[in-house]
């Protein structure tokens, strides 16, 4: 496990994000793939792409709380509990003036590959929001460790049950308190009649058509945030029902969530 330093990449060139993209270039394994590519594909998730007056004020605030080490010691603590991965883990600033991430998600944002997770974030966070992040992350790469389906061939029912998790996880290693705060949008009753009436119906959707993504995150006429709500009701249920822990679930395939 590894937190990489990317502190030290910022406090030298915090004003040209291509320059902190380029040293990223090493750890996507894709000669084909640019600076540009790897900072517009980071901004959709929540990296800065314009620098602010006081961001390095900001990173240094972040050394000062010992930020890097202590998201170190809490990857391994999670790496140990789900038998999970070895992974590199970046750490960088949030772009705050991105309206759904500074509302929805206090200000946060991340990013899950294979064998890799990005935190975006900034100073205004205290470490238990840092730590619920990096649950929610770091679970996203465990399901896909153990979950035997590829990537690619995921369907909606795969993703909301993936999102699912991750906020359980949360649920379970830090609390009640620091779950995110769509999950209280919608009473049980709702959840129970979305599930029936928009993600059942569409269950098989591809990762891939567009309608996939309007329903996950609730665009256009769907319930806002839609596709996590449902997801993170079903998880909850099923390990409610069956009396386990997210540990035990990182490997059950999707349909099983829905048997009840």
């Amino acid at each position: 496990m590894r937190v990489i330093r990317t502190d030290e990449w910022l406090l030298q060139d915090y004003e040209n994000p291509i320059k902190i993209c380029k040293k990223l270039k090493k750890y996507f394994h894709d000669e084909t793939i640019s600076e540009s590519d790897i900072l517009n594909h980071l901004a959709k998730f929540g990296m800065y792409k314009q620098p602010y007056s006081n961001g390095k004020d900001e990173i240094k605030n972040l050394q000062k709380k010992k930020v890097w080490q202590y998201v170190y010691k809490e990857a391994k603590k999670l790496q140990t509990i789900w038998n999970g991965p070895s992974i590199s883990v970046f750490i960088l600033p949030v772009e705050i003036r991105n309206k759904r991430i500074a509302k929805e998600q206090n200000g946060k944002s991340g990013l899950a590959f294979s064998d890799k997770l990005f935190l975006f974030i900034g100073d205004h966070l205290d470490k238990n929001e840092i730590k619920a992040l990096l649950t929610h992350e770091y679970n996203h790469i465990c399901r896909l460790h153990y979950y035997q389906k590829n990537a690619e061939e995921f369907t909606l029912l795969d993703t909301i049950i993936l999102e699912g998790l991750a906020e359980n996880a949360v649920r379970e290693y830090c609390g009640e308190d620091n779950l995110a705060s769509w999950t209280t949008y919608y009473s049980e009753d709702q959840l129970e009649d979305m599930y029936q009436k928009i993600i059942k119906p569409n269950e098989s959707l591809s990762t891939f058509e567009r309608k996939h993504n309007e329903i996950l995150y609730g665009m256009k006429f769907y319930p806002k945030m839609a596709g996590y709500c449902v997801g993170f009701y079903l998880v909850k249920n099923y390990m409610i029902n069956n009396r386990c822990k997210i540990k035990d679930t990182l490997p059950i395939n999707s349909s099983q969530f829905i048997e009840l």
